[in-house]
């Protein structure tokens, strides 16, 4: 059997370092905000070349409290890619603000080209998603949401470690969210979170909102919820970030030998961009008689999935009504590969030569 992912592999290679992580916490007996959120949140913050990092209970709630932390909510609308995770726009309609899909372009992510046709009096943020590992065109972004005066929020959470034009993910905008779901290029061992700023007032903001709204942790001045990055996971996830960039380079390594392996020109392998420096979370590519080619790689015991089968518009809890030509069309067609840094060239091979038949 290939897995989609492994993360057997993965632990042996770095039991020692988890388990002495792990212990040291244990034996602390401190694990709630203590010095392993402080370590990591430090130690990520400079990784992604921003001032500051605020460790919280998933990448959900990063874009939660970004948009509380902004003051959006009832009667104001965000832009979100259509073709993109359930928690992107569960966030919006958690704040209680609004959703506005757009269609995706050739490469699955959000169109910049048809933002602006979207932007009205209510909009108050454009949330692009680093999908799949490659990131979006940042100064486009930027650009429009400087023009527009709005706020840009971007959702990292499949992206720990990818760039655009050289800098990395998360320091482009207002704010970068995280997620270390354990399938992450950079996972933890259970939920977490995390959000980058490179605003003081932003980073006090989030401090207070991960907590009840409290600065002090007594004193409630704001709303704010429950949401902290314990301190299992961020030593956990102090361990891994150590690897991130030899892993992320492996993944590139590997969707290398994809490319060079896989001959079948009936199969659309993702594209290469020389100013994205992508990290494939997800190695996904596109064929039109998907459902027999998958069905064909699962009785020769690969694992593979759909990565969105159903676009955000026509999930019925947002009753959502509108076209999206170029994501209807790729929904039709993509699946995703296995892809982690442990797969070994021999597996790789395999699944090309099924692909190939």
């Amino acid at each position: 059997m290939i897995h989609f992912v492994n993360f057997n592999r993965e632990y042996r290679l770095i039991k020692k370092e988890i388990d002495a992580a792990i212990s040291r916490v244990l034996r602390r007996g401190f694990f709630i905000l203590g010095p392993e959120v402080e370590n990591f949140e430090k130690k990520f913050a400079k990784y992604c070349g921003v001032r500051y990092a605020v460790g919280v209970a998933s990448g959900t709630d990063a874009l939660y409290l970004s948009l509380l932390a902004l003051g959006i909510g009832r009667g104001d609308e965000v832009i979100v890619p259509v073709n993109t995770a359930l928690a992107t726009a569960m966030a919006v309609k958690m704040s209680g603000a609004n959703p506005v899909f757009c269609d995706s372009d050739e490469n699955f992510l959000i169109d910049a080209n048809k933002i602006p046709a979207l932007i009205n009096k209510r909009t108050k943020a454009i949330m692009p998603v680093h999908l799949y590992g490659c990131a979006c065109d940042m100064e486009k972004l930027k650009a429009l949401a400087k023009a527009h005066k709005i706020f840009l929020i971007e959702d990292c959470a499949q992206a720990s470690g990818a760039e655009w034009n050289g800098r990395k993910v998360g320091g482009w905008g207002d704010f970068g969210c995280f997620s270390f779901y354990p399938t992450k290029n950079l996972g933890a061992y259970g939920d977490g979170g995390a959000i980058t700023t490179n605003s003081e007032d932003y980073y006090k903001k989030l401090l207070a909102l991960r907590f009840y709204g409290a600065h002090d942790r007594v004193t409630s001045a704001m709303f704010g919820i429950n949401s902290r990055l314990d301190e299992k996971q961020a030593a956990i996830l102090s361990v891994k970030l150590k690897y991130l960039d030899k892993w992320n380079q492996k993944r590139r390594d590997i969707a290398k030998l994809y490319e060079k392996l896989v001959s079948n020109k009936n199969i659309i392998l993702p594209a290469i961009n020389n100013e994205n420096e992508h990290v494939y979370h997800l190695f996904v590519a596109r064929v039109q008689n998907r459902d027999a080619l998958m069905a064909d790689l699962k009785k020769n015991g690969i694992q593979t999935m759909i990565h969105y089968p159903l676009l955000l518009h026509r999930q019925p809890v947002f009753n959502y009504k509108g076209k999206f030509p170029n994501a209807e069309k790729h929904s039709k067609e993509i699946f995703s590969l296995p892809m982690h840094p442990f797969l070994k060239t021999r597996e790789v091979a395999r699944i090309a030569k099924i692909l190939n038949a």
